[in-house]
């Protein structure tokens, strides 16, 4: 296996190691844990399942330290192609990296909020449970403004696709498709909140343009055409 092969697949299966991570703690454990509108179902729902908010916690933190080896990863497959787009499409992605770690503050808050500890007396149940609900809607919003990097990254990154010869083009054109609904649905959330309903059912079938790439690093990696040179191993 030669090795632009051998970095796709790697970079394949920690995208995909990633995705799946994050799928649980951004999708499945808020819609666990979140009852819209209702703070005090919402923070007994935490006091009954603080573990399953703990392994959210934990696998964000996971979820996110993979994503830094993701794009370390595509930085060295596609450096070759374009130096100037790798290190855009990586610094953009990097960047969405702190915003989204310091955001699990957000849930260690309303952890702490529902924790019963004794310095937290002098509130009362009511309150403690409208301000855990109110971090975990704020760590919520704190991806919408990650978010906006999950869109951006994947412009530099389709052009890389496109460029590359070794990846069919097709899939950068996807990157920008799913690029445009990570962007449609953050500003709408930002901007136009009242319309993010609507917005989100047509981002979400864009965003999906992210997963074709996945599957094609990790299945069949990269084929460098008879006319290129493998990647120089010590570029590797």
């Amino acid at each position: 296996m030669n090795s632009t092969k051998k970095q796709a697949r790697v970079a394949g299966l920690l995208y995909l190691l990633a995705s799946i991570i994050g799928f649980f703690c951004l999708a499945y454990v808020p819609g666990k844990l979140i009852v819209s509108g209702d703070a005090t179902a919402t923070a007994n729902r935490i006091r009954a399942s603080e573990t399953l908010l703990r392994l959210g916690i934990a696998s964000e933190l996971i979820a996110f330290t993979i994503f830094i080896f993701v794009v370390l990863a595509l930085y060295r497959l596609f450096k070759a192609v374009s130096e100037k787009h790798a290190v855009a499409m990586a610094t953009l992605l990097l960047i969405s990296i702190p915003i989204s770690l310091l955001n699990l503050l957000n849930e260690i808050a309303a952890l702490v909020l529902v924790s019963g500890a004794s310095f937290l007396s002098a509130f009362e149940k009511g309150q403690l449970d409208a301000l855990a609900y109110m971090f975990l809607r704020l760590h919520g919003q704190g991806f919408i403004v990650a978010q906006i990097f999950w869109g951006l990254w994947l412009f530099p990154f389709g052009i890389l696709v496109i460029r590359s010869g070794f990846i069919p083009r097709f899939l950068g054109y996807l990157l920008f498709i799913a690029a445009s609904g990570y962007l449609a649905s953050s500003f709408t959330s930002l901007l136009l909140p009242s319309y993010r309903h609507l917005v989100d059912q047509f981002a979400m079938v864009l965003e999906a343009g992210e997963l074709p790439i996945i599957f094609w690093l990790l299945i069949w990696g990269a084929k460098v055409p008879l006319d290129r040179p493998p990647l120089d191993p010590a570029i590797a």
